[in-house]
Parts: C-alpha cells; sequence; structure tokens
C-alpha cells in the first residue's frame, strides 16, 4: 500500500476540507458504533475530536497497516496507552498550532472572570441583586505558567497588554526565550510562592501526574489563584477541595478530575471555584485549524515528506 492510494480515516468528510491531496481513499468515522471500511486497510487515522479513549483507541488493535496515528487535540494521553496495540514505527501526531488561540483565550477568560467576581455578579443578576464593590484586577499581579509549550506561550501573548508584575515560566526543559528564562519543575518550590496566579497548561505524563498535590498547593500564597486549562489529572483533587474549602485559594478549572464531573461531586459547590467544561479548545477557531493542519499533514505524507508534530512512535 502506497500513500497516494492508501485508506485514510478522517472525522470531517472530505469535500470540507480544501487543499487535500489527490490520490488517498478518505473515508468519513467519527466515533460512530460502524466503521467505515477494514481498519486493516488504514494507513492514516485521524482520531475523532473529544470522543474520548474508548473511541480514540477503538480500531487501533485492528489497524494493522497504519502508518500514521494523528490527534486533533495538543494532548495524546486519551491515544497513548494504545499505541502498543499498534505496528512498530507507527507516527503519533499532535494538534499543536490547532488549539493555542481557542485554550489561550479562555485562560484569559478565566482569570479575569474570577479575580472580576463575574460568577458572582451573573447570581445577582439572576436575583436582581446590585453586588457593587472592590474586586482584584489582573495588572500588578504575578503570573507564573506551568507548561510552557505553544499553548503557554500563546498565554503569555494574551497577558501582555495586561500589565501584569512578572510573568514566570516553567517547562520540561530549561531555555532562554525572547521574553526571559524559562525554568524547570525543579524551580517551583522557589516560584510558587511569588505567584498570585498559576496557570497549568502542561500535557498530561507520567511527570506531571497529580503534579499539583498538597505541597504544591501549600506553597501558593493565601489568595492565589489556580487556573487549569490542562489536564484534569494533573491536580490532585482531594487536595485542591481542602484549600478551597478553607478559602485559602481559588481555581478557575475548564479540566476536572474525575471528567466529565460527576452530579454531586463536592468540587461543584466548592468555594471560590469556577468550573467550564473542557471547551478550552471547542470554538469556531478549531475548525478551520484543523482542516489546514490535515490537508497540510496529509499534502507531506502523499509526498513522502516528513510530517510535523511527531510527538511519539509505537515499539
Amino acid at each position: 500500500m502506497t500513500a497516494t492510494t492508501a485508506d485514510v480515516w478522517l472525522p470531517f468528510p472530505a469535500e470540507e476540507i480544501d487543499g487535500l491531496p489527490e490520490g488517498p481513499n478518505y473515508l468519513f468515522w467519527n466515533g460512530g458504533p460502524d466503521f467505515p471500511a477494514d481498519p486493516a486497510d488504514c494507513a492514516y487515522y485521524v482520531v475523532p475530536y473529544m470522543q474520548g479513549p474508548e473511541v480514540a483507541q477503538r480500531p487501533l488493535a485492528s489497524m494493522t497497516s497504519v502508518q500514521v496515528v494523528q490527534t486533533l487535540s495538543a494532548g495524546i494521553d486519551h491515544v497513548e496507552p494504545g499505541l502498543p496495540l499498534l505496528p512498530a514505527g507507527v507516527r503519533l501526531c499532535n494538534a499543536n498550532g490547532v488549539h493555542e488561540a481557542s485554550t489561550a483565550e479562555l485562560a484569559l477568560g478565566l482569570i479575569l472572570a474570577s479575580l472580576r467576581g463575574i460568577p458572582g455578579f451573573v447570581h445577582g443578576q439572576d436575583k436582581e441583586e446590585w453586588r457593587s464593590g472592590f474586586y482584584p484586577a489582573l495588572a500588578d499581579k504575578s503570573v507564573l505558567i506551568v507548561g510552557y509549550g505553544s499553548i503557554g506561550s500563546a498565554i503569555e501573548d494574551r497577558l501582555a497588554p495586561f500589565e501584569c508584575a512578572r510573568v514566570a515560566r516553567v517547562a520540561r526543559s530549561a531555555r532562554t526565550t525572547s521574553r526571559g528564562p524559562v525554568h524547570t519543575l525543579d524551580d517551583l518550590p522557589a516560584l510558587l510562592p511569588e505567584a498570585d496566579i498559576v496557570i497549568l497548561s502542561t500535557p498530561l505524563n507520567p511527570s506531571t501526574q497529580g503534579l499539583v498535590g498538597t505541597d504544591f498547593l501549600a506553597a501558593m500564597p493565601d489568595g492565589a489563584l489556580l487556573v487549569n486549562v490542562a489536564r484534569g489529572g494533573v491536580v490532585d483533587t482531594k487536595a485542591l477541595l481542602t484549600e478551597l474549602e478553607s478559602g485559602r485559594l481559588r481555581a478557575a478549572l475548564d479540566v476536572t478530575d474525575p471528567e466529565p464531573l460527576p452530579q454531586g461531586h463536592p468540587l461543584w459547590h466548592a468555594p471560590n471555584v469556577l468550573i467550564t467544561p473542557h471547551v478550552g479548545g471547542s470554538t469556531s477557531a478549531f475548525e478551520p485549524r484543523a482542516k489546514r493542519l490535515l490537508a497540510a499533514q496529509l499534502t507531506r505524507f502523499a509526498a513522502g515528506e516528513p510530517l510535523h508534530n511527531v510527538v511519539a512512535t509505537s515499539g
């Protein structure tokens, strides 16, 4: 099977994606119960977006000819456990470049809504109450971004006009950027006590699972705000609940653990928390960027050129 004659599974109808190369056999599958064809003939599998790990991994064991698995998310934690099911050498690509704008927008929205008391104003409007008062501003705050990849960088782009006192950056590896140094996770104990706002935009992997636990939260100063636009598993929910219920910290969460957050879970009604239902990337900006990524990747695939965004290889 060559790249130009291979089956390609897409979560969008092929006719809706401008710039796809001619040659591959494009098949539509967005997680429905029936596969569009024999998975054994699929060479390029684009994982349905936001359908969960069960859907993402369902065809993998039967994809004996697959060469590329492409996610439409920045994170790969919903697919990565299925890599051992694949033949050796399969490239796993993420959607770097697709979600930066939307996720960074939401991070800023969560910060501003939490600081300026927007949820309380909404509740006040429901009750016809005029809740005037004095609220914190983003200006003059010290911000720490934990997970300084493309999304973390996009968040800092949007922080720039808000007159923050300082922005510190943490990633897996230390480096220097045009904006300043990027620290490692080992530097967190020194950085956290100075952070009024901590933004999580790190991938979920063994080094970040439960990263934000009792010690991490205890190092944050009184009144600090934790913003999570990463993955719910980065935060120890029990430890966060303890801090929220004491009134010492605040949180704005687009992701939770467990997720979806079940009815009756104490996090729903914890004080000083704002929750959105994992909508960081689910905006009108997603689809055009996702389609441009697929057209570019598949053009490179059909031409036998190196792919972008390769984050793992099976076997």
